[in-house]
């Protein structure tokens, strides 16, 4: 199953997929300040596994950022201002992860969606069976997203997953919504 692989390659960037108002491509080492600028953003993070990045921690991540194949950098067209990022993991029986992350001054003009929904259109037209996504249930842009896009809330886990400890070193547990899209939903 090869999806999701580059298209072309123009003035240097590798590109995934072109929307009106997007260039969705592979990451590139001048990435890192973009980047920086919303890994290290208490708010757009607070739902993510991990805690707002340092410069040190970015350059290190852009270099896997850079290397795989899953993070798909999405950039302005007009600007060609890197703003956040789609992810795409593959998994099993012809099936991908989708998660998306973006810069918080860009939430609610609609590039997550736009962005999603070429690369959901790109991945099925590929040969992808399942498109699924967890999320917090607590972050409703999340799962409001996945349902604009046509996913459908398949589970809701109680308490299955934890990323930090508190002060005694115990987990403090969190809950999952599982959502996924099937390509006869196309």
């Amino acid at each position: 199953m090869d999806i999701l692989n580059e298209t072309e390659e123009t003035e240097g960037k590798i590109i995934i997929a072109e929307t009106e108002r997007l260039i969705l491509r592979r990451y590139m080492t001048e990435d890192l300040q973009d980047l920086f600028e919303y890994l290290s953003d208490t708010e757009v993070v607070k739902y993510e596994p991990y805690k707002p990045l340092t410069i040190d921690d970015v350059k290190e991540n852009l270099k896997w950022r850079i290397e795989t194949d899953e993070m798909i950098a999405v950039e302005l067209n007009a600007s060609h201002k890197m703003i956040g990022n789609v992810y795409m993991g593959k998994r099993d029986f012809e099936a991908l992860e989708i998660g998306y992350v973006f810069n918080r001054r860009f939430w609610g003009h609609g590039y997550a969606v736009e962005s999603c929904r070429a690369l959901i259109q790109r991945a099925f037209t590929d040969g992808c069976h399942r498109i699924y996504a967890e999320c917090d249930p607590n972050n409703k842009n999340s799962w409001k997203l996945l349902e604009a896009l046509g996913f459908r809330r398949e589970a809701h886990l109680r308490k299955n997953v934890y990323f930090w400890k508190d002060e005694d070193g115990k987990p403090i547990w969190k809950d999952t919504y599982v959502y996924a899209k099937l390509e006869e939903d196309m």
